[in-house]
């Protein structure tokens, strides 16, 4: 039986997405990739036939992901690895955000990642055996001002799959959510979208996070080669961590927070405990 694993990796168009495709090669196994234009789908099948296909689907549509996974199917008839990765940051301040612009920020990171991880289960529940990675990021864990629907998105990708590890753990399939620091692709440059709504008053807070992260676009410290290798290592591991976070930045941040709420805990410990009935 061959020892090849069969990864389907969204958003390969760029960034980790395209990295962790050419680490995914490298390494001897094979790659099912979406991309959502057909040129782009027609222009990877070329570079990469016969080590990788492309399909084409948008995470936030039910139908390209049915027919995009019947497609993969049909050549192969299992997924070892799923990378939910597609995704985009959304800045502005939470009051500036728009319905409609939140809606397709959790459509993307949240019910996108969500449809693919519940339609790809039962195949590796049928197998006993798989691994899912969900790329969050460290604001899935720490917010910024100016983020707040990117955070309230990546959050909810969080809270399911740290759910979903506990619900699957006994079937033999393991999840790891990656948290990345500042890495040096498209998020913070081409792929990012600000809030069309300005309100002065958020100059000193939204504003100025989002004038700090692109102005370091370029060159932030993160090698998203680097990453991928990271990813293929928790894969390949017989004890895959549930949380990656992926760089110092990351570390330093998520520790930070932990630091903070601990202290906040002690502080109103006092109070906490005492909200039970009367003995």
């Amino acid at each position: 039986m061959s020892s090849q694993k069969i990864w389907l990796i969204t958003g390969v168009s760029s960034g980790f997405g395209r990295c962790l495709t050419e680490e995914v090669l490298k390494a001897g196994d094979f790659v099912i990739g979406t991309l959502r234009k057909p040129q782009q789908v027609e222009e990877f099948n070329r570079q990469y036939a016969g080590k990788a296909m492309a399909v084409r689907m948008d995470v936030t549509k039910k139908n390209e992901i049915v027919d995009g996974l019947r497609l993969a199917m049909g050549s192969h008839k299992h997924t070892d690895v799923l990378v939910n990765n597609a995704g985009y940051g959304l800045f502005g301040a939470v009051e500036e955000a728009s319905e409609q612009e939140t809606r397709a920020q959790m459509e993307t990171n949240f019910f996108g990642a969500l449809a693919l991880t519940q339609a790809v289960l039962p195949s590796m529940r049928k197998q006993r055996s798989g691994h899912i990675v969900q790329i969050s990021s460290v604001a899935g864990v720490c917010t910024l001002p100016g983020l707040g629907i990117y955070n309230a998105s990546k959050f909810a990708l969080e809270g399911f799959s740290e759910a979903l590890a506990q619900e699957v753990a006994p079937l033999g399939i393991k999840v790891t959510l990656v948290e990345p620091g500042p890495f040096r692709t498209h998020w913070a440059g081409d792929s990012a979208k600000i809030a069309e709504r300005s309100i002065p008053d958020y100059e000193n807070t939204a504003h100025a996070t989002t004038k700090q992260i692109q102005g370091y676009n370029g060159n932030q410290p993160g090698d998203p080669v680097k990453a991928a290798q990271a990813i293929i290592r928790a894969v390949g591991s017989a004890t895959p961590p549930v949380h990656l976070p992926l760089g110092e930045i990351a570390i330093d941040r998520i520790r930070e927070k932990m630091r903070n709420l601990e202290k906040e805990i002690a502080a109103w410990e006092e109070v906490s405990v005492k909200t039970a009935f009367a003995a």
